[in-house]
């Protein structure tokens, strides 16, 4: 069966002003069965729409804080580096795959920025707006490979048909999480302390976002390397059905 192509949203380095790429992302896609390929940072809207149309789906990246502008706060002390580039192009390119019913997988920064663009908001920094006696550690130190926290997974979620269990371990390494959750979005998976870890779109065939980061751990965790088997496979397949990841 053919391999499905799959759109990596680049990562961005201001200083060198130049586009890079996590090796893991790659690496997790092609394992899985896809071909991935970085896009490049545009806001044509017509290369965008040839992008959506070309490509069998998309990874979203982590990486910098999207702008709290995007949902109507203004930017505090404690939020992180923004790239407006990243901001101006995902926001496009998202809009035509969900127009598409293309899958998408968004890990860390993509997760944030499904549920900012279907209208709900982040914590800017975790340790200072969420109050919580559970303590969990959102921002681990390394190998980021290695797990930092539990989390529950909700029966009947996306999440719960690709991994076929209730709960995971998972690394951890962010300040920022789902404050307001879209109303577009349901729940798939929560940490301890309160914090939505995964979310999913029910009305579309894949669309889901995980707060932890397999890309670092797909060869050493198999619920990893499941995520990425689930998106590929629904890519290979194409729109309207969705397949376990084994």
């Amino acid at each position: 069966m053919q391999r499905p192509l799959i759109g990596v949203l680049p990562l961005y380095d201001s200083e060198k002003e130049s586009y890079w790429m996590l090796p893991g992302y790659m690496k997790a896609v092609e394992h899985a069965g896809g071909i991935p390929v970085m896009l490049p940072l545009t806001t044509n809207a017509e290369m965008i729409k040839e992008l959506a149309q070309r490509f069998d789906g998309f990874l979203f990246t982590g990486g910098h804080d999207v702008n709290p502008v995007m949902y109507g706060e203004a930017v505090g002390e404690w939020c992180g580096e923004l790239c407006h580039e990243r901001d101006r192009m995902e926001s496009m390119l998202f809009a035509k795959v969900l127009e598409l019913d293309k899958p998408a997988l968004g890990i860390c920064r993509g997760l944030q920025l499904f549920n900012i663009l279907l209208g709900g908001s982040l914590y800017q920094d975790i340790p200072a707006q969420l109050q919580s006696d559970a303590m969990i550690n959102h921002k681990q130190k390394p190998p980021y490979s290695t797990p930092a926290h539990r989390v529950q997974i909700e029966a009947g979620s996306l999440l719960h048909h690709v991994l076929q269990t209730d709960a995971i371990e998972v690394n951890s390494y962010h300040h920022q999480g789902i404050k307001v959750l879209s109303g577009q979005l349901s729940v798939a998976a929560t940490a301890a302390d309160g914090m939505i870890e995964s979310v999913f779109m029910p009305i579309h065939t894949f669309v889901l976002g995980v707060q932890w980061h397999p890309e670092f751990s797909y060869q050493t965790e198999p619920y990893s390397d499941k995520i990425f088997f689930g998106f590929v496979n629904s890519c290979r397949l194409g729109t309207h059905r969705v397949i376990d990841a084994v």
